[in-house]
């Protein structure tokens, strides 16, 4: 049986590579390794970012002209967006050597945890490969909806024009200012390319991050449940041996603690970068969801709520992960209790009731410590963009 963790691992091959971010290999800081595995996103980030430069210096122009507030909101969640990206981006890549230990302690534990050939194990891992795949694809359709909306609606929006004036005018799907005019005929084929690739890598890098952590997550989700079945099954239900049973139970406690050291190591490794996607999340959607009730045009109306529902889908999965470890963690404590414990002397039981104890504190995983990763924190999210919504439809308001 292939590892869960490697299988779906193989699955985010393709939007690494977009972004030029290889995680199946030690990268040296030497220039033969730099030149062959860094080049092509250190081009990326160069790309990318002059797109964002050239968005938020189009919105402090816009503020100090007046724009009305339609018109900023309009750039604001695309620049958000893009500057998440890179914060994830970078995240990845100055915790190599953290991901690389991380990857392996995985896969030792997949290894160990699977065991002796059992059905009800082997349906616990089907169960959570079918789950993940059901979620990463769900992110990918998502993330091409709106990478492919985007990149369309100037030819849609410059159709729209057509129809109703008569008149063709080129248009762009963000604005940003360049040292030349964009909407000159010469450049303009440049600068929509130079876009589409931008919005090509901004979703890519942002699902293939968020993507592993799902993964991540649900590799530590099944070591708990594989865990929790054998510590069920622990006492037979016919002779006891101590002998025996200590030797089991001391493998399981190591990896117990195996478990919480993945949890601790991932931990390390998002933790920055979720807090700062928590933050962006609310005006993302408070945003988007601005635009979504503003617009008249309908392809920027399908393109904003294509964005809207990626959003939302990206922080409720963050956060439904985050739940889904610490609730697994709790759930070995419920293991203990199922177990056959009342079958064994006093002294074995206090054994199985330490482990319960350990169990009633959860593995959990935090925003950079000032909140925890869970469906709680999903909900202030949801609450804060609804404050922040209210507050521009009052200002938008005469």
């Amino acid at each position: 049986m292939s590892l869960l963790f490697d299988e779906s691992l193989r699955k985010l091959n393709v939007m690494f590579k977009i972004s030029g971010i290889y995680l199946d290999r030690k990268i040296q800081n030497t220039f033969e390794h730099i030149l062959k595995y860094r080049s092509f996103y250190i081009i990326n980030f160069l790309w990318l970012n002059t797109d964002v430069i050239g968005e938020l210096l189009w919105l402090i122009q816009g503020a100090i002209e007046g724009k009305n507030l339609e018109e900023l909101t309009y750039i604001a969640p695309c620049s958000t967006y893009c500057m998440l990206a890179n914060i994830k981006a970078l995240t990845l890549i100055s915790n190599e050597d953290n991901i690389q230990n991380l990857f392996t302690k995985l896969r030792d534990m997949e290894n160990v945890g699977v065991g002796e050939y059992s059905r009800d194990k082997e349906m616990v891992v089907v169960k959570m490969r079918k789950y993940l795949n059901v979620v990463i694809q769900a992110v990918k359709v998502f993330s091409m909806l709106t990478a492919v909306l985007f990149s369309l609606s100037p030819a849609m929006l410059m159709g729209l024009e057509y129809s109703q004036s008569g008149q063709f005018k080129l248009m762009l799907q963000f604005m940003v200012v360049y040292p030349v005019d964009p909407y000159d005929i010469k450049y303009w084929p440049f600068v929509y390319l130079h876009l589409v690739w931008s919005t090509i890598l901004v979703v890519s890098q942002v699902a293939a991050v968020d993507c592993l952590f799902y993964i991540c997550c649900t590799s530590i989700c099944t070591q708990l449940r594989l865990l929790q079945y054998d510590i069920e099954t622990i006492i037979p239900g016919n002779t006891f041996e101590v002998n025996h049973f200590q030797e089991k139970f001391k493998k399981l406690i190591l990896r117990h603690q195996e478990i919480m050291q993945a949890v601790i190591r991932l931990e390390d490794i998002y933790t920055k970068s979720t807090l700062i996607h928590f933050v962006s999340s609310s005006f993302l959607i408070c945003l988007t969801g601005f635009n979504v009730t503003t617009t008249d045009d309908i392809p920027c109306l399908l393109m904003f709520l294509s964005f809207l529902l990626m959003s939302l889908l990206q922080v409720y999965f963050l956060c439904f992960f985050g739940d889904w470890i610490m609730t697994s963690s709790m759930e070995v404590g419920s293991a203990v209790y199922n177990s056959k414990w009342y079958t064994v002397d006093a002294k074995t039981a206090r054994h199985l009731y330490v482990v319960q104890i350990r169990a009633w504190k959860p593995c959990k995983l935090t925003a950079h410590s000032y909140v925890d990763v869970n469906l709680k924190a999903f909900t202030k999210i949801l609450s804060t963009s609804w404050s922040y919504f209210a507050l521009l439809k009052t200002m938008e308001s005469p």
